[in-house]
């Protein structure tokens, strides 16, 4: 056995040489620095592969197929969106003389289709986010309640499948089908204008009271889905937990305040994410119970129907400025959440 003189610098060197012999003789490769250490392989380029005995690249065909296919649907996805986004930069005679997904260029260009949007939309996106929010809201507790009630709350099952049954039929009810029962329901059964007396002798417009008829009836309508997509998300969690906190003395009401309602984050984040672009992008509903875009109750989606077309023509390019700005706050609600909208949707 060779003895090793820590006070010579050889030594070392006799190391290094020894280990570098080594791993060549196993086949490795090893790229030699001049500070004597190793360099980290490069990631190849997204469809290459390198060659594992020559150290050469390979294309991968598989794969520079698969990435083509990516960007063709990418491509097509967001090319309806690229046109609506430059439209609402050019001028009137850009938008006639240019191709349709060309930028605008020199003259062409402004940003007042952006500011006569704005004017026009501000008091509808205001009146959307007095209902919508509210109703998201509302609906996303209720839903997680109810199906609180149908995993964890101790009674037959047979009586929960009843319950899950009408829930699950409510997901299906088309809009359509209750626009006629609705009208009756809020001018003949619950008149809103007649109860809330008090608040429209305070100042306020009694149109809004077509908000509140709105937000109560998304409400109402949201509520099944927001049960079936809390109920799967609760059918997997942890029992021992839940009927550890039982055993521990805790009520039906605490289990739910203490232990349920914060691990349902994930879930809110995707039930929240869902009515608000349901509520806040819908015109059906408003078109029925406020009807006209100049009542000052006016969504932003009934004042966007008509926004940019007059006896002279279709103003285009503020069409798109508006239905652009009118897709902000859905876009804004998304990046807020997407992490746990990510989770949620994993679960």
């Amino acid at each position: 056995m060779t003895e090793i003189d820590p006070t010579d610098d050889t030594s070392e060197t006799t190391k290094t040489d020894d280990a570098t012999t080594a791993a060549q003789a196993d086949g490795g490769d090893i790229d030699a620095r001049t500070d004597g250490g190793t360099t980290a392989d490069a990631d190849p380029a997204p469809g290459v592969t390198e060659d594992a005995r020559g150290g050469r690249f390979q294309v991968d065909p598989s794969r520079v197929v698969l990435y083509a296919v990516l960007l063709l649907v990418t491509a097509f996805y967001l090319t309806p969106l690229e046109s609506g986004v430059v439209t609402s930069f050019k001028t009137n005679t850009a938008v006639t003389q240019t191709f349709p997904f060309a930028p605008p260029l020199g003259d062409g260009f402004t940003t007042d289709k952006w500011a006569t949007a704005f004017d026009m939309l501000g008091r509808g996106l205001l009146n959307s986010a007095l209902y919508a929010i509210p109703a998201t809201l509302l609906s996303g507790f209720l839903g997680s309640i109810a199906a609180y009630g149908l995993t964890q709350a101790t009674w037959k099952r047979r009586y929960k499948a009843i319950f899950l049954a009408l829930f699950v039929a409510g997901v299906f009810i088309p809009y359509q089908a209750v626009l006629v029962p609705l009208t009756e329901f809020w001018t003949n059964v619950v008149n809103l204008n007649d109860l809330l007396g008090f608040l429209w002798s305070s100042g306020i417009p009694e149109s809004y009271a077509n908000l509140i008829e709105l937000s109560l009836t998304h409400v109402a309508y949201g509520i099944p889905v927001c049960t079936v997509l809390f109920r799967s998300y609760y059918k997997n969690m942890s029992e021992e937990m839940i009927e550890s906190a039982r055993l521990d003395g805790a009520t039906l009401r605490r289990v739910y305040r203490r232990i349920v309602l914060p691990l349902s984050t994930p879930m809110f984040a995707v039930v929240l994410i869902y009515q608000f672009t349901q509520i806040w992008n819908d015109l059906l509903f408003a078109l029925i119970l406020v009807s006209s875009a100049t009542s000052e109750a006016a969504p932003a989606t009934l004042v966007l129907a008509g926004l940019g077309v007059d006896l002279s023509g279709t103003n285009f390019g503020l069409q798109m400025a508006g239905a652009l700005l009118t897709a902000l706050p859905t876009i804004a609600v998304y990046v807020m959440f997407s992490e746990e909208f990510s989770e949620g949707v994993a679960t």
